[in-house]
């Protein structure tokens, strides 16, 4: 096995071939085949470079301590490197032909590299070849992307986005249910075999009570085979069948799930109608819990936070895919320019998003969903403030459920009522944080030093000691009773 390495490299792997065919490098091949993908190019003339290789590289070496070939390819195809660039002169005169047969043997490919070569110029020329590959496939998703959303704007919405997505990833592509029925597909007519394939990898995805993958591949007959569940929780799933995969395939499935999620919704029956019938009533002054029967589920919703885990602003493709990811189409992305709110009906499992970080309530009745969003926004100012993907807003559990309800909600407002609203957050959040200043700071995005003025402030006006164990344990009861 190959050392531990990361999710992958930075960009596309690039053929040995387009390597070898720049002249200006005067790179032969002397054994194993042409056929190898380099993901990185690295020098060592160590005597055992396997603790250093990631796989996939392109090794360049002098010799310089090679005294047993047979060992030394053996150990780098263990690594799993590439293929091997062998530097002749100073150290060699030509490549020696024990290295020859031992690449020969164990099927990795040799390149002679010749003196007036140097070895950076292999990595630069590489590199470039890397841009250029990284290039090709961004143009390539680009087009796609915008070919998918023209598609989208038709009359005939679906058939159109997967007319348009057989035709950017060559092959079939075809939107089925639970039960492997299929709705729309375009493309060339699969084979019997690849059908029910593809329609087994739509019930692996389909929702059963129990976690299930958003994807999943096989391979039927050489056709390549992908799944993908689409948002909004009726087992829906886009299937492709390719003769083969290329970067950047991933990328552009990804974009039609995104967009047949949206333009599924719509159009799901019943409940759907029931929705926006909620709506107007909401709009034309009915209590939320009149119309909660009509949004169906068990009358409880989860109001999820979300921000993009690397700092971006999302757009609202970007925040669509997340509630289609959530299980939802109510999604919000208008109260600032960071935040995303998502109303998720249920929601007893929130499950951590990749590329997002999530604070979630716990589950809510429809009368008290102005209180469960802000114990949404107080979870996402903790997950940001100690750096994990999800952070829940639990009810009261454990002692502080103990208390009798009402003398207990009587004392936490005696207790708390010198306390401003903003104060009264700071405390709640340097408490649950620890005492932590920094982390407070994060997660109410304000200066370090604000935290410790607004905490100074709290310690005068309920004229107590803060760092006070028994206090601290009070006042957190009591702002529990909230």
């Amino acid at each position: 096995m190959p050392p531990d390495s990361p999710a992958g490299p930075p960009t596309p792997p690039v053929p040995l071939a387009g390597l070898l065919a720049l002249e200006e490098l005067g790179l032969r091949l002397i054994a194993g085949p042409a056929d190898a993908e380099l993901s990185w190019v690295h020098t060592s003339e160590m005597a055992d470079p396997y603790p250093y290789l990631l796989g996939g590289e392109l090794l360049l070496s002098a010799g310089v301590l090679l005294t047993d070939p047979d060992t030394y390819v053996a150990r780098l195809v263990e690594a799993g490197a590439a293929a091997l660039g062998f530097g002749v002169r100073p150290v060699h005169d030509t490549v020696p032909p024990a290295l020859v047969a031992a690449c020969e043997r164990y099927g990795l490919p040799l390149v002679e590299v010749p003196p007036g070569t140097p070895f950076t110029a292999i990595a630069r020329a590489v590199w470039g070849l890397m841009a250029a590959t990284r290039h090709r496939e961004l143009r390539r998703v680009t087009r796609a992307q915008q070919a998918l959303a023209a598609a989208a704007a038709r009359p005939d919405p679906v058939p159109a986005v997967l007319h348009q997505l057989a035709v950017r990833l060559p092959g079939r592509a075809a939107l089925l249910t639970a039960d492997g029925e299929e709705l729309h597909a375009a493309g060339r007519p699969p084979t019997p075999e690849t059908r029910a394939a593809l329609a087994r990898l739509a019930r692996v995805l389909a929702p059963a009570g129990r976690p299930t993958p958003s994807s999943a591949t096989d391979t039927v007959g050489g056709a390549q085979l992908s799944a993908y569940a689409l948002g909004g929780g009726q087992g829906l799933a886009l299937t492709l069948a390719t003769d083969h995969r290329e970067p950047g395939d991933h990328t552009v499935a990804g974009i039609a799930v995104v967009l047949l999620s949206l333009l599924a919704a719509p159009h799901q029956g019943a409940h759907a109608a029931n929705r926006s019938a909620a709506l107007v009533r909401l709009l034309l002054g009915a209590e939320p819990a009149d119309v909660a029967p009509l949004l169906g589920g068990d009358g409880r919703w989860t109001v999820v936070h979300a921000r993009r885990s690397d700092g971006t602003a999302p757009d609202p493709l970007t925040a669509g895919a997340l509630g289609a990811a959530l299980g939802s189409a109510l999604v919000d992305t208008g109260r600032d320019d960071e935040t995303v709110r998502v109303l998720v009906p249920g929601g007893d499992r929130i499950a951590p998003q990749p590329g997002w970080t999530l604070g979630a309530s716990a589950p809510a009745p429809a009368d008290a969903l102005g209180a469960a969003d802000t114990r949404a926004g107080r979870a996402l100012g903790r997950a940001l403030a100690t750096r994990t993907p999800l952070a829940v807003d639990n009810p009261v559990t454990g002692l502080a459920a103990l208390l009798p309800p009402g003398p207990a909600a009587d004392r936490a407002r005696t207790l708390l009522a010198p306390l401003s609203a903003p104060l009264t957050e700071t405390l709640r959040c340097w408490l649950s944080l620890h005492g932590s200043w920094d982390r407070t700071a994060v997660a109410l995005s304000v200066h370090r030093n604000t935290v410790r003025q607004r905490i100074a402030r709290c310690g005068v006006l309920l004229g107590t000691d803060l760092d006070d164990i028994d206090v601290r344990t009070e006042l957190w009861l009591a702002l529990r009773q909230e």
